[in-house]
């Protein structure tokens, strides 16, 4: 047999062939350590910002709890306020409810 052969081997392979097959499989793994480093880093951001989604909902859920208590104290102490008032306030609320409501939905998208 020659130098150039592996010996042993079950194919038998020229040992530059073999050298070049090894260093194409080093290649290609340390392509996907840095395609794995790439996605841990980026699934680390979206866990992240899912956090922090998640702290935004938990924020905009008690404030409309707190604005929902409100709404009904506000109907009890209705019956003292003028009509005016009452229009104004009505408003307000709305607006608050709209806006807690498109927050909520730009947070299940």
């Amino acid at each position: 047999m020659s130098e150039e052969t592996n010996s042993g081997g079950p194919s038998s392979l020229p040992v530059g062939e073999a050298e070049l097959r090894v260093r194409r499989i080093q290649e290609k793994l340390q392509q996907l350590l840095r395609q794995r480093d790439l996605l841990l880093k980026e699934n680390g951001k979206l866990r992240e910002e899912m956090r922090q989604q998640q702290e935004t909902l938990i924020d905009k859920t008690t404030r409309l709890e707190q604005l929902q208590q409100q709404i009904e104290i506000l109907k009890v102490t209705k019956a003292s306020m003028s009509v005016g008032e009452k229009r104004a306030l009505e408003k307000r609320l709305g607006q608050y409810i709209r806006e807690i409501d498109r927050c909520i939905a730009m947070l299940e998208e």
